[in-house]
This record gives structure tokens, sequence and C-alpha cells, in this order.
């Protein structure tokens, strides 16, 4: 089956953008506090539930998957880009970090005790969006919990750079009850959410969404 287009485009042009997303993207320390308490949060609930490690989808230089690593959670990354996945197996040599698409990934039903999507699911395209979403319920274990971090509003954007560099993939942002309502068809119970203004280095709203697999561990 033929790879659909977005994620050659977002493959090529992260792998173009790898070194220098490195060292521009701040660290997960340097977040603001309601994010860090969402990340924190999130941390808690997967190490009481205790039935599977983590998944950071969309790992980039692997810097928020250490992160979740210092909070004592079994974490590892996934990300599409191998000059990311590079970056990162370099920077944190005793944490796993792999290739593969959210949209199929390469996890057993039920492995995962927690997924986190931090910002990486914006170049999906809307329609692709159910069967990602669907991966993150076939992957969660029953118990499981999911993190979701991104940008909101109602836009398709088409940047030709980013982090200096000419670009070729596009950003879809949705409204926060949209992303909720497609976590929910996927069968997953959102829990929380947090939705937050423009202000310090977002210049756009942001939210965050936590969700739930039903079941118990």
């Amino acid at each position: 089956m033929a790879e659909p287009p977005f994620l050659t485009a977002v493959r090529e042009s992260y792998d173009t953008v790898a070194a220098d997303y490195a060292e521009l993207v701040p660290s997960p320390a340097e977040l603001d506090p309601l994010s860090r308490g969402m990340l924190a949060g999130f941390a808690e609930l997967v190490r009481a539930a205790g039935p599977g490690p983590v998944a950071d989808l969309g790992c980039g230089p692997g810097k928020v998957t250490a992160y979740l690593a210092g909070l004592g959670v079994s974490a590892f990354g996934v990300d599409l880009s191998p000059k990311m996945v590079a970056l990162a197996r370099q920077a944190y040599p005793c944490l796993r970090f792999t290739e593969g698409s959210m949209t199929a990934l390469e996890t057993g039903d039920g492995e995962l005790g927690g997924i986190l999507a931090w910002y990486s699911t914006h170049h999906t395209p809307p329609r692709w969006l159910p069967e990602v979403f669907a991966e993150f319920h076939r992957t969660l274990a029953p118990g499981g919990h999911l993190l979701w971090g991104g940008y909101t509003g109602d836009e398709r954007l088409r940047p030709t750079h980013g982090y200096g560099r000419p670009v070729s993939y596009e950003s879809y942002l949705l409204p926060l009850d949209r992303v909720a309502e497609l976590l929910q068809r996927a069968g997953l119970v959102v829990t929380a959410r947090l939705e937050q203004e423009p202000g310090g280095r977002a210049k756009r709203p942001h939210a965050c969404l936590l969700a739930r697999k039903p079941g118990t561990a």
C-alpha cells in the first residue's frame, strides 16, 4: 500500500529541519507551568495505573521522552523522521527511539500504559485523525492514559519555511471540542482539558486533553 503523501512531506521536512529544531525548541522544563503540570499529572496517572510503557509519538529529538523518564515513567519515542530519531538516540542513549507512523503503530494490542501526542498530530489531515486515534485506542491497555497537546483553531496552514529551512508539510488546526469528539468516537474517554490563550512563546491558542481507555489494567 502506497504511503499517504502527507507522511512523505512530513518526514522529508523534519529530516531537513531536524538539527535546527533540536537546537531551537525549548526543553519541557522551560514550558509554561500549566503545560508542565499536565505532563506531571499524566506521568503520575500512568505510574499509578502501571499497565505498560508510554509511547511518545512524534517524539522529535527526544526531549519530552527524556522528561517523562525523569518523572519516573518507562518511556520510549517514535518519530517519522529518521534524522530526528538519530538525534534522539545520540542525545539520550539510555532510552529507546524508533522510526514509525501514528497511522500504523508497530505496537501490539493493549501494550501501552500511556501515549503522549505532544504537538505531534497537527500535520495529520483531519480525515486521517480517526485512523490515528483508533491506533491510540488499539495500542493502549485498558485503563491506559493519553495526553494530547497542540495548537487549536480552525484553519489549514501552508508554510514554506520552518525553523529557517524550506518545508513542504501542512498544518491543520482544529477546535478543541472537535479533537475531543474524535477521541471519544475512537473509544477514549476524555477526563480533563486545559485551554490556554496565546502568551510567552505560544503565539496561538493551545490546549491539552487527558483521555483514558475504559477498563481496568
